[in-house]
């Protein structure tokens, strides 16, 4: 009896280590399952639609009168919800209704507010003041989110830009001080879906059961859900030696390519402040020899040489 209870007690306590790493890992694996599924499921819905700007109303009014912005709400109803299968939709009143929590945990592991509107996503969309504190006439209305539950039960919050533009539109916008040419990113962005593959259940966390998917160009859209890992390597490097880093880094890393990293800068509240003042490197090329990066003090494109310097910031495969 004395060793049954004893063998019975050790089994106890490796149980009692093991359950919790083996429960992770399951919780993992069912998450990365679903993030897969949700973005397959939103490009192929999203390549069925023929144009993704255009939808809804937004009006600033006067200061006597309540702004008009059903954008988002409207993107959804009229547009989205024909191609992808919606069990409800929320405005940004009542965005509890659809699941989405109040509050959630950054990949920097900061607990933030759910935000209500874009500038409350990336402060930068919405501002005048660019890079460098070039002026940034292509700043972006700071337009409100609605939400929406899918029939696979996942809930939603999307932010949406009537007004993107297409990929190749003429967006430089010169500084009067010294005539740089800056290209800004954020009129490209027409949709960001926040999702939560579980409601409000938790841990709402993001790299967990949280998540982002952009879609960027009004037409021949550009889906993107990238994954960052949590730590950027802030030294500037050659692009070769970026390429390193992330290999050396993380196994499962790599640079990612400039769509991806306008989308890590849309999304900068859901990865944390760190990303902020910062330009990165894509591996994406304009030319030979010549590769875009882009800095995230302000949201603007630039192209270099493979022999200049630029930190960079790994995505997961």
């Amino acid at each position: 009896m004395a060793e049954i209870l004893l063998s019975l007690t050790i089994i106890g306590v490796v149980a009692a280590i093991t359950l919790p790493g083996l429960t992770g890992n399951i919780n993992e694996r069912t998450w990365n399952t679903q993030r897969k599924a949700l973005y397959a499921r939103m490009s192929q819905a999203i390549s069925l639609m023929p144009s993704l700007n255009g939808y809804g109303t937004y009006s600033t009014g006067n200061e006597s009168t309540s702004t008009v912005d059903t954008a988002a709400e409207t993107f959804v109803t009229e547009g989205l919800s024909k191609v992808l299968k919606i069990n409800n939709i929320c405005d940004v009143d009542h965005l509890n209704d659809c699941g989405i929590p109040d509050k959630f945990t950054n990949l920097l592991g900061e607990s933030k507010n759910m935000p209500t509107k874009l500038s409350e996503l990336n402060s930068l969309f919405t501002t005048t003041v660019g890079w460098g504190n070039y002026i940034n006439p292509l700043y972006q209305i700071d337009t409100k989110f609605a939400a929406f539950e899918t029939q696979n039960g996942e809930s939603i919050l999307v932010a949406y830009n009537p007004f993107c533009v297409a990929d190749g539109s003429n967006l430089v916008a010169v500084n009067n001080a010294g005539g740089i040419e800056v290209y800004y990113t954020q009129p490209y962005m027409c949709a960001n879906f926040i999702y939560d593959l579980n409601g409000n259940k938790g841990p709402n966390t993001v790299g967990k059961d949280i998540g982002w998917v952009t879609v960027m160009y009004s037409t021949d859209s550009v889906v993107t859900s990238p994954m960052p890992v949590v730590n950027p390597n802030f030294s500037e490097v050659t692009i070769d030696n970026a390429r390193n880093v992330c290999t050396n880094q993380n196994a499962e890393s790599r640079i990612p390519n400039i769509d991806e990293l306008a989308s890590m800068f849309y999304n900068k509240e859901l990865i944390g402040s760190t990303v902020s003042s910062l330009g990165f490197w894509s591996n994406t090329l304009n030319k030979p020899n010549e590769i875009w990066n882009l800095n995230f003090a302000g949201g603007c494109r630039g192209i270099a040489y493979e022999n200049a310097r630029h930190s960079v910031y790994c995505i997961k495969r």
